[in-house]
């Protein structure tokens, strides 16, 4: 190869280093001895140049990608683990419930001649994702796909997927906090040096303290795998209850032709109707894809009685049934994480993991509540209006269902707006009651804390702004006052559909994410208007938007109200 050749190959080699290294992906002191031998023609150099750059160009877009997925990483974790719990949980509803309206707003509604509302959309969004069940549109306008992303929003929006999602939470949490077997080992030969001493008392020292170190990292690690395993308990639990309860409506709409005829005569599909309720009735929303809710359904006692046991394991009786099927698993699997689970209740940071006394008395609770209602309900409604039609097994059916439904649930199978008033003011009480209000005899102690770490959080002094918030009567009161001055107009004009009682009935049914309303009726009306029509949908589809809003308020307040259970402490009435 002449001289000019020569130079020609060392210059190119020269150029294409210095473009690498302007561009922070090769730097000249890196490139090959190969590049560099003169005897190689020139457009050798140049391909073998080409091919380092593109390898290179892979090298940092990986290391870029990396890094921006460690950016990401970074931000979530410090989103989980720095964040208030209350304000990852309100975002949480809140961008849920805006991408089902979004869901709801795209998809066609069952006819082009009714079109509801942008607003009445995303209300009724935001109320099947807190299970609210508050409705200003009749379910039946709703098509197939509808009622499928309503499905969908009530499952992700109910207690127990949500506890589930809070229980992945707590294990990443303890996964990151938790050192890793690398470092344990690293600790110990820190802790113990490998140079042997001739004192036998240190020697005697040392081996005291080695089994507890390892005590620990066995703990560790048992603790973060009952984590795991809790978590699979509680999908299980999820997958089993909707696999049969859907299962089981479908096989009795199938079976019994008159619930068969109501849902022919609607233009309802028999799965996604057993799916809709199975969902709505587990997570305790009470949405039900009828006008009617379940009063067209009141003569299906054995329909009814499928339902109840959903209502109850869904909510109210979800401690004690998830504490018997992890005694259930541990007698027949006889796997250490579920005895560490039932011994360690309190470290698993699982808020309904309760112990066995605590869930006993959850459930002698809730059926004492049960109870107390059925015999008053009967009592004042045994031969009233409501119960037109039906014979004394229908009767005791669907006045056990209607109570069961009072905390939480909101199903109907009779018009509330008939109910006395006396029985309207216990179901009040009712709804207001949080779902695990348990009575604890002055002799039994129950100490039930769950704070985020799973120990007992020690005592701190309270911020100014924790020393602000008032407790959830105050906060009620607050609502019904504003609902009153937005709907004065119509209160005055119209005051036996909108009163106090009615209004009260509306925002304690909201908070309590329950959904019993009583209506609007156009026969109740002072002044008579011949363009008002009867409609199926709530109280609330009567509001005003902006009283409609304040609802939607306190709707999320509801499903979040765990979190300010403890307000107006630092108010002293005495």
């Amino acid at each position: 190869m002449g001289d000019a050749s020569k130079v020609a190959a060392l210059d190119l080699d020269l150029g294409l280093s210095s473009f690498l290294a302007r561009f922070d992906l090769l730097e000249f002191n890196n490139l090959p001895a190969s590049l560099f031998h003169t005897s190689t023609p020139p457009y050798i150099h140049f391909k073998h140049g080409y091919a380092n750059l593109t390898s290179i160009k892979m090298i940092n877009f990986s290391c870029f990608n990396q890094s921006f997925s460690h950016q990401i990483r970074s931000f979530f974790r410090f989103f989980l683990f720095h964040v208030n719990p209350f304000w990852i949980q309100l975002s949480y509803f809140i961008i849920v419930s805006i991408f089902g309206h979004l869901a709801l707003m795209v998809s066609k509604p069952r006819t082009a001649r009714f079109r509801p509302k942008d607003f009445d959309v995303f209300f009724t969004s935001v109320s099947a994702t807190t299970v609210s069940s508050m409705s200003t549109i009749e379910l039946e306008v709703f098509s197939n796909t509808q009622l499928i992303i309503m499905t969908i929003l009530m499952f992700v929006g109910g207690e127990v997927f949500t506890s589930f999602l809070g229980l992945q939470l707590t294990r990443s949490k303890f996964s990151k906090n938790c050192p890793s077997s690398d470092q344990n080992s690293v600790n110990l030969s820190h802790n113990f040096p490998d140079h042997t001493n001739s004192d036998n008392q240190i020697e005697l020292d040392v081996e005291k303290e080695k089994p507890d170190i390892n005590n620990i990292i066995v703990n560790g690690s048992l603790n973060y795998r009952s984590i795991k395993v809790l978590g699979y308990v509680v999908l299980g639990y999820l997958y089993v209850v909707h696999l049969i309860g859907s299962s089981l409506v479908s096989l009795y709409v199938n079976l019994v032709p008159s619930a068969r005829k109501v849902l022919k005569d609607k233009g309802l599909e028999t799965l996604t109707f057993s799916v809709f309720t199975t969902v709505s009735t587990f997570t305790n929303c009470g949405f039900v894809p009828t006008n009617e809710n379940m009063i067209v359904f009141k003569k299906n006692s054995a329909l009814l009685l499928l339902l109840i046991p959903q209502i109850l394991m869904g909510n109210t009786l979800y401690p004690p049934c998830l504490l018997a099927m992890i005694w259930v698993l541990k007698k027949t699997t006889k796997r250490e994480e579920f005895r560490y689970i039932l011994m360690n209740y309190r470290d698993m940071g699982y808020g309904h993991l309760l112990s066995g006394h605590h869930a006993l008395l959850l459930a002698m609770t809730v059926f004492g509540f049960i109870l107390i209602q059925f015999i008053l309900f009967c009592s004042m409604e045994w031969n009233s209006q409501v119960m037109d039609g039906l014979n004394l097994y229908q009767k005791v059916v669907g006045s056990l269902f209607q109570t069961v439904n009072s905390r939480h649930t909101g199903e109907s199978v009779f018009d509330l707006s008939s109910i006395s008033s006396a029985i309207l003011v216990l179901f009040v009480v009712m709804m207001y009651l949080p779902p695990f209000t348990t009575f604890i005899p002055p002799n039994v102690h129950v100490h039930e804390e769950f704070p985020e770490n799973g120990k007992q959080s020690q005592n701190r002094k309270k911020t100014f702004m924790e020393c602000l918030i008032f407790s959830q009567l105050s906060y009620l009161a607050f609502f019904i006052i504003l609902i009153c001055i937005t709907e004065r107009q119509k209160m005055e004009e119209d005051p036996l559909n909108f009163n106090v009682l009615n209004v009260t009935i509306e925002v304690i049914s909201a908070y309590g994410n329950v959904g019993f309303t009583t209506g609007y009726s156009c026969k109740r009306q002072l002044k008579p208007n011949s363009l008002c029509v009867d409609t199926w949908y709530g109280f609330v589809g009567r509001w005003s938007t902006k009283g409609k809003f304040i609802l939607i308020i306190v709707m999320f307040f509801g499903r979040l109200k765990k979190f300010s259970m403890k307000g107006g402490q630092a108010w002293d009435l005495s």
